[in-house]
């Protein structure tokens, strides 16, 4: 624009003032990192009696993981295996959120630690942590393995986990190592880690549900007059030598034969099983299977004269007590003493405590037990759980022959990788099809894990049968069958196919069939039949499980 004055006449510039931008984006980091920096001056400030001992002592106590991991051992030594899952899976989750929120979060946000000039020196003992505020890694770990408990654990186990995780992460703001915002997105960071778990390691129920129940009326006895209990394990209990009748305290003696003594200074497995029982039910008769003994025929002669039945061993065990059972009408009292125990777990029972609140609550109910019958050879099988040919057989037979060298586990191992070298398909007819098996598995009722030989079920009275089978041509897909196996996710073979049924008809074109059924073996052959007898088995649950 020209000036003009009375002189001459000039340019003069014109300056355009552009409103100034707004990044909404950093203004609301702005104002969430004031409030952040408000609260934790308020946490700072505030005066809370008592904690100012136990707090800092609780966050250094979780440094690196210590407190979860030792709660971890010792929920895994425990004889509950939904407290061992909860430990492993609480485990799980810290090792997936750890790395997450160390090496990524804390990095991409590098954001520095609070000044703890507002904080108290009684709660500052210990070297402040010089690594960067966000997200908090205590607070990701604890919720975590909060989260991983609470997905397996009873209540009773889960809510201190939960209410001890609360504490340590309030612990990172009220000691002064984080702003309140770096505990909260830690603890959605662990949340997500522990729940991602089902991911790969889907969460099992705690019970199995059961709709049937039984009409029978069962007389139930406070000192277990009237119950038999057959117990199988290696472990004895010190008794004196009865020669049948009644001893004094009113307890039936195994008659003629002297109970051995558990080998030790420290009671085994079986040894304890056995003191409560005897503590709990004074009249009940307790029978010790001695190692030459056919339990068969000790199960079967136990049933005539019991009003119920109750056998403590594995599932093996169990599985032989139900054949009695179902034999004589009479109800059983699973009690769990054996590696896994699916069928007593699976009503609910994981410890002679269970089994006796079952038996003095008079809860039984109807479960469907699965047949196997052949026309040649052995018939009469039963399976609870699941029964299986194929692989799995020889997997059982080479951990057994190489157990009493190298124990139980390190022989499983041992076997698995020489039955996934060496295990053939089997050539034979599945319900009129030609058909080349490596692994096949038969499950009394619909299971809800996928992994190698499945393990928990939603109900034990569906009616149906879950059959798992790996077909293949001349070879086996050996390298993709242990990442199945070890992952846990047959469906991911090649071959792998899976339904359900009422029945399964299946012939052997080679010979004599092994099979296993609850972790037993034998030989089959002919034309086999697996099938189901709904309802067909009396047993005892705890009440809450109905």
């Amino acid at each position: 624009m020209r000036a003009i004055t009375g002189r001459r006449a000039r340019w003069s510039p014109i300056v355009i003032v552009e409103p100034p931008r707004v990044d909404h984006g950093r203004g609301l980091l702005r104002r969430l990192g004031k409030i952040d920096r408000r609260a934790f001056d308020s946490v700072a400030a505030a005066h809370l009696p008592g904690l100012e001992y136990v707090l800092p002592r609780l966050s250094r106590a979780a440094d690196h993981g210590v407190l979860w991991f030792t709660t971890a051992g010792v929920m895994a030594v425990s004889r509950r295996a939904r407290l061992r899952r909860a430990a492993l899976r609480g485990s799980i989750g810290i090792a997936v959120a750890s790395p997450v929120v160390n090496i990524i979060g804390k990095q991409a946000f590098r954001r520095k630690r609070p000044v703890v000039d507002l904080v108290p020196p009684i709660r500052i003992r210990w070297k402040l942590p010089t690594s960067h505020a966000f997200p908090s890694g205590h607070s990701a770990s604890a919720a975590a393995f909060a989260a991983g408990v609470a997905m397996e654990a009873p209540r009773a186990v889960a809510v201190p986990v939960a209410a001890t995780a609360a504490a340590v992460a309030f612990s990172r703001v009220y000691t002064g190592a984080h702003y309140p915002g770096d505990v909260l997105a830690g603890v959605g960071i662990g949340m997500l880690a522990g729940l991602g778990t089902r991911l790969v390691w889907p969460a099992r129920p705690p019970v199995a549900h059961v709709s049937r129940r039984t009409t029978r009326p069962v007389e139930i006895t406070e000192n277990g007059e009237g119950l038999v209990v057959v117990v199988n394990g290696k472990a004895g209990v010190a008794e004196p030598t009865a020669k049948g009748g009644r001893s004094k305290g009113g307890r039936s003696r195994s008659a003629g034969r002297q109970i051995p003594p558990g080998r030790g200074l420290v009671p085994g497995r079986t040894e304890l099983d056995v003191a409560v029982l005897l503590r709990e039910f004074p009249a009940a008769e307790i029978i010790r299977a001695g190692q030459d003994e056919d339990l068969e025929k000790l199960l079967d002669e136990a049933a005539k004269r019991a009003t119920v039945l109750a056998v403590v061993g594995g599932d093996g065990t169990v599985n032989a007590g139900a054949r009695a059972a179902l034999k004589h009408d009479v109800p059983l009292l699973p009690i769990p003493g054996g590696t896994f125990d699916h069928f007593a777990r699976a009503l609910g029972i994981e410890a002679p405590m269970d089994a006796v609140a079952a038996y003095r609550e008079g809860c039984v109910a109807r479960v469907d037990v699965g047949s196997i019958t052949s026309r040649e050879g052995e018939d009469g099988l039963i399976f609870l759980n699941t029964a299986s040919f194929g692989a799995y057989p020889e997997l059982i037979l080479r951990r057994r022959r190489l157990e009493t060298r190298l124990g139980k586990w390190p022989a499983l191992a041992v076997a698995a990788v020489r039955t996934l070298r060496h295990s053939k398909p089997i050539e034979m007819v599945v319900d009129g099809r030609k058909r080349r098996v490596w692994m096949a598995f038969v499950g009394n009722g619909t299971y809800g894990s996928r992994g190698a030989a499945p393990t928990w079920r939603d109900q034990l009275d569906d009616g149906r049968l879950d059959i798992r089978m790996i077909t293949t041509g001349k070879r086996v897909p050996r390298v993709r069958a242990l990442a199945a196996v070890l992952l846990g996710h047959l469906h991911i073979t090649p071959g792998y196919q899976s339904w359900h049924g009422g029945s399964l008809e299946l012939i052997a074109t080679k010979g004599d069939l092994r099979l296993a059924h609850d972790g037993e073996l034998s030989t089959v052959r002919g034309v086999v039949k697996f099938a189901k007898k709904p309802g067909a088995l009396s047993v005892f649950c705890p009440r809450m499980q109905g």
